[in-house]
């Protein structure tokens, strides 16, 4: 039987606060904000292609501490990229630890200012 489900739509953070995780987003990865509707609660939506990142600015379930150092070993969303070089470049600029993928191929793996896990896949050229 053949899955009816075709691709992801969108991911979503949840978030402290919209703004610095806007800068986060936005303006160290470069990713494009774009309009959300009002959903009652603070957030933002990031485009991706054609998928989003939806940040929820709500009271967060998780812990934030004692997460493994390496987010390859915990819950996260993985991104392609065409170059990991302007990535690295930006979040050493920004003070943003990462760690590069124990796999053998060109990932990395970091943190969100709320311990959201991103991994940044290399695509091959």
């Amino acid at each position: 039987m053949s899955s009816n489900i075709v691709s992801l739509n969108h991911a979503s953070f949840i978030v402290s606060n919209t703004e610095a995780s806007l800068v986060f987003y936005r303006d160290i990865l470069g990713l494009q904000q774009v309009d959300r509707p009002d959903l009652g609660f603070p957030g933002a939506w990031l485009q991706l292609g054609t998928q989003q990142i939806h940040l929820l600015e709500l009271n967060n379930p998780d812990p934030i501490t004692g997460r493994p150092v390496h987010g390859g070993r915990d819950r996260h969303i993985a991104l392609n990229a065409l170059s990991l070089t302007p990535i690295q470049e930006a979040l050493t600029k920004a003070d943003i630890t990462y760690t590069m993928s124990i796999s053998g191929r060109r990932a990395m793996f970091f943190r969100d200012f709320d311990g959201n896990t991103i991994e940044i896949i290399e695509l091959p050229n």
